[in-house]
């Protein structure tokens, strides 16, 4: 098959089947919650940056159904892919069957081949590419404009994901490692300059709202970190399900590669792009699980460094590897999707399915009686019920560290007084919510065999919960360094005024 039909086989193939997945999967947890930030939009959320919020405002124009939502998802590999075959050909003087070729890899990346689902990783893949090859090209041709371009763009990676500074990284190792001629360290100035506004946004954000994505991103998540001997075998696994054929093809010319890196400035750039990001990961991997979506946005860099050192031939073996993925994959999704739910009663996943599946049956038993303010004891299902309910679903009890974008949504002290509906998975002990409520009464429904459980709060005590929950939220999640200079704290303002959140 000839590199052209290669690309528009694997474009029609992988399309068709992500347009089924997109309407065929149900909404997952993150994605309802990254949902909720589009229908309340800001200039900064909890967890992250908002560039996947300010997307979510725009799509729910046309409303929220799952194709709608899940559009940038679905797009996201075939502009990719057009966009690595166009840069190849017109930018980097790639010959057009290795394009063909390269284009049609990115289709099949076996994680694009399922991957439908609308997260922060969205816009951050889509704007780290934009910032890669308009850095590579800028390189390539001393281009000041193209400098700054490749910074704006690092920018809006940047608001997606904190993920973006290690493109930002690779860029000043280009700087610190390249000998040929030229205001390297300019150019790298130029690209910070231009990115700049975006961090200072991000910036104002969080000193006027408790420093969140860094107590999150920096200090909170990392509760639990610490040396794991399995976590480097995870990343290892990781890295060779996204691509060991590319990594062991390029590894048999890495003379090939040495050389295209001395004598090509924009191949340089491309290859420093991602083996930067994942010898950093790397080097994270012995005391922190490196997740396989943090990964998806250098595998572009990846397939262009492969496209332009690799012969035809050997690309079109990477790719006959990644259609046999590709079809487990697809073997696996229809053997999944049409075994009945029944068939899953006995194993851990049958609660959870019929959750994710019967959600809307849920809110309909949660809202009976009406005008009850609705809750469940975690992020995830809140954010799914939240989806179905049309309304904030929110989160009662401590939670986590992690995605407490409903501590700024919600404000305990309207609801004192009022009745809740608290949706649980597993019997709760009644002591846990007698102190919170006048009277407390818990009761068990059956779906499809799944066995949940409602807890009815009458006469909520917010002094009560404040001192027995919130409390305990303020010291374990918003003790901010006194380094750190605070503007305002939604959460110590809000429940503590006379105690402020520094550690």
């Amino acid at each position: 098959m000839n590199a052209v039909r290669w690309f528009w086989v694997s474009l029609l193939v992988t399309g068709v089947c992500r347009v089924w997945l997109t309407v065929s999967v149900p909404i997952t947890s993150d994605e309802a919650y990254f949902l909720l930030w589009g229908r309340a939009p800001d200039w900064g959320y909890y967890d992250h940056p908002p560039m996947v919020g300010w997307w979510h405002a725009l799509l729910a124009q046309w409303g929220e159904a799952l194709w709608v939502i899940r559009l940038p998802a679905l797009l996201l590999p075939m502009v990719l892919a057009v966009g690595v075959r166009w840069v190849l050909v017109r930018w980097f003087q790639v010959s057009h069957q290795n394009a063909w070729l390269a284009g049609a890899m990115m289709l099949l990346l076996p994680m694009h081949v399922w991957n439908v689902l609308i997260t922060t990783d969205t816009p951050l893949v889509l704007m780290t590419f934009l910032s890669m090859v308009l850095f590579a090209r800028a390189a390539q041709q001393n281009d000041w404009r193209m400098f700054a371009w490749a910074g704006v763009a690092l920018g809006g990676a940047f608001l997606s994901k904190y993920f973006a500074v290690l493109a930002g990284m690779s860029m000043l190792v280009w700087a610190i490692t390249t000998r040929t001629a030229g205001l390297r360290w300019l150019a790298v100035l130029l690209v910070f300059c231009a990115a700049l506004p975006a961090g200072l946004l991000n910036l104002w954000w969080n000193v006027h709202a408790c420093w969140s994505n860094i107590m999150f991103n920096a200090i909170n998540r990392h509760e639990h970190a610490g040396l794991n001997l399995m976590t480097p075998s995870l990343y290892v696994a990781a890295l060779l399900y996204l691509a060991a054929p590319l990594f062991w093809m390029l590894w048999r010319e890495r003379i090939a590669l040495r050389a295209a890196s001395l004598a090509n400035p924009a191949f340089r750039t491309l290859l420093l792009a991602w083996v930067v990001p994942l010898l950093i990961f790397a080097a994270l991997a012995p005391i922190k699980k490196i997740g396989l979506h943090w990964l998806l946005s250098f595998m572009p860099a990846l397939i262009l460094c492969a496209a332009m050192v690799l012969r035809a031939e050997q690309l079109r073996t990477v790719l006959r590897v990644f259609v046999v993925i590709a079809l487990l994959h697809g073997v696996l999704a229809v053997t999944i999707t049409l075994t009945p739910l029944s068939r899953w009663q006995e194993t851990r996943w049958h609660p959870r399915l019929v959750f994710l599946l019967h959600a809307d049956t849920l809110v309909k038993r949660m809202t009976q009686p009406p005008h009850v303010v609705l809750a469940t004891d975690n992020y995830s299902a809140s954010a799914v019920l939240a989806y179905h309910a049309k309304q904030t679903v929110a989160v009662f009890g401590p939670g986590t560290s992690h995605a407490r974008q409903d501590d700024i949504q919600t404000d305990w002290r309207k609801h004192d007084g009022r009745d809740l509906v608290i949706f649980r998975r597993e019997l709760p002990p009644i002591e846990e919510y007698a102190p919170y409520f006048d009277a407390v009464r818990i009761e068990p429904i059956t779906i499809e065999g799944a066995q949940f459980y409602l807890v009815h709060g009458q006469g909520f005590r917010y002094t009560a919960y404040r001192d027995g929950v919130l409390q305990l939220v303020r010291e374990r999640w918003y003790r901010i360094p006194s380094a750190l200079p605070i503007a305002s704290c939604y959460f110590c303002e809000r429940y503590f005024p006379g105690g402020p959140c520094v550690r």
